[in-house]
């Protein structure tokens, strides 16, 4: 296999899960995630050779995905609206669809009330990614990443729930 195939293979196992780890940060703003992805996969591209194995791919991507997020948020000071208005504006068909909308939004917003460490913590999590590949990518231990994610779950559920 050669290695466009390759990049090709890793970005179709990948995209998805770094496209939504920059919604999450984007706080739901379709364009900027699909910005962040994008620059994500052209600094694995560039990068690929200095990938040395120490840690696995997934990690390396998302260590990559979670500093190109954090990194144009500093230098931009992009400020993000807590809800997404284009997501509210749109025409709605059902009744089930709105309160999925909602609540989504509001999870969103909860979400934009982390710091950023939690909120990188949270957002891998919401992709199913293994809580060992999160600890490796962020560098803390496995237990502590547990306790701090129960304690995450547990501040995002009153915020739903209360709205703060």
């Amino acid at each position: 296999m050669n290695i466009e195939n390759q990049f090709t293979e890793l970005y179709n196992t990948y995209a998805p899960k770094v496209y939504k780890l920059c919604l999450g940060y984007a706080s739901g703003v379709d364009e900027i995630a699909k910005e962040w992805q994008q620059e994500t996969f052209i600094k694995v591209w560039k990068h690929r050779n200095s990938f040395k194995g120490d840690a696995s791919i997934s990690t390396w991507i998302y260590r990559i995905a979670i500093n190109t997020c954090l990194g144009d948020l500093r230098k931009s000071k992009r400020k993000f609206q807590p809800i997404n208005e284009s997501i509210l504006t749109t025409p709605i068909d059902s009744n089930s669809k709105t309160s999925t909308d909602k609540d989504i939004q509001k999870m969103y917003s909860c979400i934009d009330q982390l710091t950023k460490n939690n909120k990188t913590l949270i957002l891998l999590e919401l992709e199913e990614i293994p809580q060992a590949t999160i600890a490796e990518t962020t560098g803390i231990s496995h237990g502590a990443l547990r306790t701090r994610l129960s304690r995450i779950r547990k501040a995002l559920l009153k915020c739903i729930t209360n709205g703060k």
